[in-house]
């Protein structure tokens, strides 16, 4: 007896330096086998805890029940379980308070139960319990007392009530087999499990047990062995493994594909757009179920793997046109705002002003895009915009007016007045004024240095012919004399006066003589 006891504790020892292997919860069913050393406990002196007791061993005979038991899980705290066993009832008729043995006594037990088990702890590679229940018990007395002092007749066999209890523990000894390790006991509703009452002072026949059992584990819909989130019964249907997390390797968590971002547990890229679903959830917070999240044309993948513009804003660069038309349709680049550098928005450029966002100079005349639209406000796509022959950028260049065609070109012949020039009465003394007009002269005698220009003098009809014709002269050398101090070589200016014979207006009034007083710019070569 003493070596099954110690072999029990060792049992429970190696038990309980198992690793945790098995699923404590969520297991559906189970079903087991336990065999129990039982310790009587009633009007006899037995190895128990009542006031008779006696913890010798000489008064301790060999009871036992094996039983089997078939459970279901309610909550993953309680589970029910049917159990039946079969076993023997059995001791010395001995009394402690008289040193005589009145022979011994068994009785074949039957116990069908009933059981809840409580398991409230969630704790790493053991599952403690305790345990209550209720059924019945049939129990047929094989062997009798040979006498007994002051007892009565009892019944031989029959059916009882029995109500079991006690603690307990399982220990993982694998991934679905537990050992079950207990300590209890079970109350009995009958006086003749003996086979002896006392008549006046009746104890009801019950034992303690000390139990150990195999349970086999089976598993229902929800276990979730590889935590990803669904039960096996979710996976089977779905087609994942209920051993993998993550079933296609993207990064995501089988439950999480299937019940929160509603992708595809079974393949890595669910869109199809270059990118893992983990990826675009975790890392580029695209959506795993759209193939171009920003609707800009381009996909997710193609975006971040090989144009590196962001996959979540439709106009990376802010240049007002979408990543994919500066992809596809204009070959801008999409990380640059000004692709060709001109200082205009490839946008601008498109959109507004129609030049080549891939070129700086869109008509070719020396002038960048953003300076003529910009700047000199000439037309981005006309090289010459003034239409004068001359292009911009050498108008511009050389001080021209791109928007004035008349500058363009100093014609031969063509008399230009030069408005502003003014004199003192019947003088060739030039007025401070006059200078905004002499600069116009002096900047297109500077401009085209291979012209030859003859500076005319006119007057009214007013004074004698002689008088107008020297007068003319003097203003005309006057003007002649300012230029050349101002660096310009004499033999380029020639000067001629010419009286009141070239009148452009009527000299009869004010307005006309005004305008007859004039100096010319003509070129001559």
């Amino acid at each position: 007896m003493k070596k099954l006891v110690y072999l029990l504790v060792l049992i429970g020892l190696v038990a309980m330096s198992q690793p945790n292997q098995a699923q404590f919860k969520d297991w559906g069913t189970k079903f087991g086998i336990r065999g129990s050393i039982l310790f009587p406990e009633n009007e006899f002196a037995n190895m128990g805890f009542g006031g008779n007791d006696n913890f010798s061993f000489d008064w301790f005979k060999a009871s036992y029940l094996g039983e089997a038991f078939f459970g279901f899980e309610l909550t993953k705290a309680l589970e029910m379980s049917i159990n039946g066993g079969y076993g023997k009832y059995a001791g010395k008729a001995y009394f402690d308070n008289a040193d005589v043995t009145f022979g011994e006594y068994e009785t074949t037990i039957i116990p069908i139960s009933l059981r809840f088990k409580v398991a409230p702890f969630d704790v790493s590679g053991w599952n403690p319990y305790f345990y209550v229940g209720g059924g019945v018990m049939n129990f047929s007395v094989d062997t009798k007392p040979e006498s007994t002092v002051g007892g009565v007749a009892t019944e031989e066999d029959g059916w009882v009530a029995v109500i079991p209890a006690g603690i307990g523990a399982e220990f993982a000894l694998g991934e679905r087999v537990l050992l079950d390790f207990s300590i209890g006991g079970a109350m009995t509703s009958t006086y003749d499990l003996d086979s002896y009452r006392s008549g006046s002072d009746d104890i009801w026949d019950s034992y303690l047990n000390a139990s150990l059992g195999l349970t086999f584990t089976g598993e229902n819909c929800k276990v979730d062995k590889d935590m990803d989130g669904l039960g096996k019964c979710d996976e089977k249907l779905i087609g994942t493994d209920p051993n993998n997390p993550d079933t296609d390797g993207d990064g995501l968590k089988d439950g999480e594909e299937y019940l929160t971002y509603r992708t595809d547990p079974l393949n890595a890229d669910t869109d199809g757009d270059g990118l893992t679903d983990g990826d675009e959830v975790m890392k580029y917070k695209t959506d795993p179920l759209k193939v171009d999240t920003d609707g800009d044309g381009l996909s997710d993948g193609d975006e971040v793997m090989k144009y590196k513009t962001d996959p979540l804003v439709v106009d990376t660069d802010k240049d007002g046109l979408n990543d994919n038309d500066e992809v596809m349709k204009y070959k801008t680049n999409p990380l640059k705002a000004d692709t060709d550098g001109d200082g205009l928005t490839d946008g601008d450029e498109v959109m507004k002003y129609k030049t080549d966002p891939l070129k700086a100079d869109s008509d070719g005349d020396g002038l960048t895009d953003s300076q003529e639209v910009l700047t000199y406000k000439t037309d981005p796509l006309n090289k010459d915009t003034d239409g004068g022959t001359v292009d911009d950028g050498t108008e511009v260049k050389r001080g021209t007016d791109p928007l004035n065609a008349e500058d363009d070109v100093v014609k031969i012949g063509v008399p230009i007045v030069l408005e502003g020039i003014t004199f003192d009465v019947n003088k060739t003394t030039i007025k401070p004024e006059s200078e905004a007009t002499l600069m116009k002269a002096l900047k297109t005698l500077n401009t085209y240095p291979e012209i030859l220009v003859e500076i005319g003098g006119h007057t009214d009809s007013d004074g004698s012919e002689k008088s107008n014709m020297k007068l003319s002269l003097g203003r005309a050398e006057s003007v002649k004399a300012w230029l050349v101090s101002k660096g310009i070589d004499p033999s380029r200016i020639s000067t001629k006066g010419y009286g009141e014979d070239k009148p452009i207006a009527d000299n009869k009034t004010k307005e006309g003589k005004q305008k007859n007083r004039r100096i010319e710019f003509t070129r001559t070569k």
